[in-house]
């Protein structure tokens, strides 16, 4: 009797622990369907229960700093970009989950950093994206590895109504890469801390990058005038382009074409003092400073970010993983290893709030320097950082 008493003590002590998590997604479709799956197998495991709901992405943040004080919000969200970490950690929504996470070695260092805020991680990455140079095995049968090659191939491939390498020249994002090999940078990084007072992205390494930009068009004869993300991609799964830098948004598109691929970094550029390094975009989840259960919801975001976890999601909807062990038992994916090389070797897009300061005047500058040959790229990155500077005073 005592000890079927003691049985039904702990039966109702488990039941009196047993928290109700509220998560906020945007996922659709199969990654929906993932996460109900990931939060079935957490009652299982843990007794808890996940409250899934559905928010569209861009309505996340400001209802996140509207409800989170009044105790209205979510425990967790599930994802954001690092571009809105800033935003949010300076409204005090959300909760540092250093003390939650013990051990970051299976994550990529790349996505570690761009979930972390002054010194401490905000957000748990989940999946990251960066541009590489997806080629045509037909045209080009192994990666070249250095600009010379890489300069062989494309031209041996562009002739008549073909191409040997596309990419949008005027794309501040898409060429960020080229940027960084040069030594040019957004804001200056010191140990993990983005100092705003220091852009860099019209420095002496930025000047060499938009000029090299000019020259894939006006010297090397690349990259026509006009050529967009849209249009290269046109002619890549037609089978007339060799080359072609873009993410995994469209790698769908490129199997259904049927193109025998392969995918790899982009060569360190002539003269540059540095590795191809493109921006990284990170997604992470968050968890709300507000929350009442935040031992429970940092539980499962855990879980949702384990290695058998992200497998299962990227086999949901093709999302590159953060996990370094989910990576190596995807390896025969050819997109999650091609573009896992590229997030490694990429560069977190900055994740302060001045960032919104940047992008108008520096994209307005990345254009115009590719628009004819020999432009004074100096003067014209030196009035974009004048106006960058401007906008963040």
């Amino acid at each position: 009797m005592k000890k079927a008493l003691t049985v039904l003590s702990l039966a109702l002590l488990g039941q009196a622990s047993a928290a109700t998590i509220t998560v906020w997604t945007h996922f659709g479709d199969s990654e929906l369907a993932w996460l109900r799956t990931q939060a079935a197998q957490f009652k299982t495991k843990t007794g808890n229960t996940v409250n899934i709901v559905s928010v569209p992405f861009d309505q996340i943040p400001d209802k996140l700093i509207q409800s989170a004080p009044k105790g209205q919000g979510p425990d967790l969200v599930t994802t954001l970009p690092q571009d809105r970490l800033g935003q949010l950690a300076a409204a005090g929504v959300i909760e540092p989950m250093d003390k939650f996470i013990t051990s970051k070695t299976d994550l990529d260092k790349t996505a570690v950093s761009a979930m972390t805020y002054g010194g401490k991680l905000f957000g748990l990455p989940m999946f990251a994206e960066a541009v590489a140079v997806v080629y045509n095995k037909k045209l080009v049968p192994s990666a070249p590895t250095t600009w010379n090659a890489f300069l062989a191939a494309a031209q041996k491939n562009t002739s008549s109504g073909k191409y040997g390498y596309l990419a949008d020249l005027s794309n501040a994002y898409m060429q960020f890469g080229i940027v960084s090999a040069y030594g040019g940078y957004v804001f200056k990084n010191t140990g993990g801390t983005l100092n705003t007072k220091d852009v860099g992205l019209a420095n002496a390494g930025a000047d060499k990058a938009s000029a090299f930009l000019n020259d894939l068009r006006y010297k090397y004869n690349l990259v026509p005038e006009g050529v967009d993300g849209g249009a290269a991609k046109s002619a890549f799964v037609d089978g007339r382009l060799a080359m072609f830098l873009t993410g995994p948004w469209d790698m769908g598109d490129i199997k259904k074409a049927g193109i025998d691929y392969g995918i790899m970094t982009f060569p360190t550029p002539p003269g540059a003092s540095g590795k191809w390094s493109p921006f990284v975009g990170v997604q992470g989840t968050m968890l709300n400073a507000y929350s009442k259960n935040k031992a429970a919801a940092a539980l499962f975001a855990k879980q949702i970010s384990s290695s058998d976890a992200q497998v299962a999601f990227n086999k949901a909807g093709g999302r590159i993983p953060v996990s370094l062990s989910a990576r190596t038992k995807l390896k025969a994916d050819p997109v999650v290893v091609g573009f896992g090389k590229s997030i490694s070797a990429g560069t977190p897009m900055p994740n302060v709030p001045q960032m919104g300061a940047v992008w108008g005047p520096w994209s307005n500058a990345i254009a115009q320097s590719v628009q004819k040959p020999g432009q004074n790229y100096g003067q014209i990155l030196d009035k974009a950082v004048q106006e960058i500077n401007s906008n963040i005073k």
